[in-house]
C-alpha cells in the first residue's frame, strides 16, 4: 500500500488530501432489492397521500388517484404491481385516456373527448413519475421529457390504414421456376 499526498498545490489549500491505491481493494456489489408485495406497495402508495380504492370494473383491480390523475392497478403473475389503465386524467371517477392528434392533446373517455389543459398534462406527468418510483417501475428517458399519450390519431394520416389491394412479390416464387 502507498500513500500519496498531492503537495503541488500547497498555496491553493490542497496539501492535506491524500490519495490511497489499494491493491487489494474491491468494490462493494449491490444488494438486490426486495420486491414488495401488491398490499406493501398499496401501503406505501397510502402513506405518500395517494388515493387507493377497490375498482368495481376488474377482479382485484385498484384505482389509485392523487390530484386529478389516477390509474387502475392489479397484481401481476408474480404478485408485482401491473398497470391495468395506464395513468390519465380523473374524469368522473373514470381513468381517461389521453390522445394526441398532432396539433393537440384530448382527454378522451368512453362517453366524451375533452381538450387537455396544461394543468391535466402536467398533473398526469407528475402523477405518473411518483406512481413508476413508488412501485419500482421502470424510468423511461421519453417519459422524462413530458406527458406521452395513449393513442396517437394524426388527422393527415387518418383513412390511410385501408388496406388496399396486395402487390405482387416477385420473390414468393408463385410462377414458378
Amino acid at each position: 500500500m502507498r500513500d500519496w499526498v498531492c503537495e503541488s498545490h500547497v498555496g491553493w489549500g490542497f496539501a492535506d488530501i491524500s490519495f490511497s491505491i489499494l491493491s487489494d481493494w474491491k468494490a462493494a456489489m449491490a444488494t438486490k432489492t426486495q420486491n414488495p408485495s401488491f398490499e406493501q406497495t398499496m401501503n406505501t402508495l397510502r402513506a405518500h397521500g395517494f388515493d387507493v380504492s377497490p375498482y368495481a370494473g376488474v377482479a382485484g383491480g385498484v384505482q389509485v388517484s392523487k390530484q386529478g390523475a389516477g390509474a387502475i392497478l392489479v397484481a401481476g403473475q408474480d404478485g408485482q404491481v401491473t398497470y391495468y389503465e395506464r395513468p390519465g386524467a380523473l374524469v368522473g371517477g373514470e381513468v381517461a385516456r389521453l390522445l394526441d392528434r398532432g396539433y393537440q392533446k384530448f382527454i378522451k373517455t368512453a362517453k366524451f373527448e375533452l381538450p387537455a389543459s396544461a394543468s391535466q398534462l402536467q398533473a398526469i406527468h407528475q402523477f405518473s413519475e411518483e406512481l413508476g418510483q413508488l412501485t419500482g417501475g421502470a424510468i423511461l428517458y421519453n417519459e422524462s421529457l413530458g406527458t406521452t399519450s395513449d393513442l396517437y390519431e394524426y388527422d393527415r394520416l387518418k383513412g390511410r390504414e385501408a388496406a388496399g389491394p396486395v402487390a405482387a412479390r416477385p420473390w414468393d416464387g408463385a410462377g414458378g421456376h
